[in-house]
């Protein structure tokens, strides 16, 4: 997430002293717990609805994977909305902040921890009814050199998302691309492998930057 310090980068900003810093920023809380409970929101976008097959959600609590789940901000709102969580991270630093919030949690037992790669998720096929990720969806394709690498993370990412998906199953995404363009490579990622959705920017104009994606499984 931007920050008044400047754009985080990964993942030096999200270990040793960083993490640190990251879990004890009261606005970086603020900021995560605001976003989550907006994306929670988006998941009964009355357009998603419409979208494609129209369908409507049923029930108010749902198996939620939360994808980058960082120090916990996020899956402590999804628990105390009444979710079971699935917090997923790669980074062990930012799961132990996690691991630390579960215990104060009322409902700790509707959280579980797991340290993973977004890209090799362990959960087995339509076992999820849906998917949140904050400030963490960018990440997937660090490392990658080529826009032709970039390409099949991306794809090879959305083709597992749906296959773990159940029917009816939503994916809302809040995350940073750099610029245009890698903006379209993680659309269409969805669009080419099973999804129907839509793009918020709270600036159209805006070409880069906080971006939400709402997503639901054909």
């Amino acid at each position: 997430m931007s920050n008044r310090e400047g754009t985080p980068k990964f993942p030096d900003s999200y270990i040793g002293d960083k993490s640190i810093e990251y879990d004890n920023s009261t606005w970086m809380e603020r900021n995560q717990k605001k976003t989550t409970l907006l994306c929670l929101q988006y998941l009964r976008d009355d357009k998603l609805d419409n979208l494609g097959n129209y369908n409507v959600l049923d029930g108010n609590h749902y198996i939620i994977v939360d994808l980058g789940c960082g120090s916990g901000f996020s899956s402590e709102i999804l628990v105390d909305s009444g979710h079971r969580v699935i917090g997923i991270d790669i980074l062990i630093d930012m799961l132990s902040k996690a691991k630390t919030k579960k215990k104060n949690l009322e409902n700790k037992k509707n959280l579980e921890l797991i340290l993973a790669d977004i890209n090799y998720l362990p959960l087995r096929k339509a076992s999820i009814n849906h998917i949140i990720s904050i400030s963490a969806y960018n990440f997937i394709i660090y490392g990658t050199e080529t826009i032709r690498d970039k390409f099949k993370t991306v794809n090879n990412t959305a083709i597992y998302l749906k296959k773990i998906l159940k029917p009816k199953g939503r994916i809302i995404i809040e995350f940073y691309p750099k610029d245009e363009k890698e903006l379209e490579i993680f659309i269409s990622s969805f669009n080419n492998n099973g999804f129907d959705g839509f793009m918020i920017k709270k600036n159209p104009a805006q070409k880069a930057g906080q971006t939400y994606l709402l997503l639901k499984k054909r």
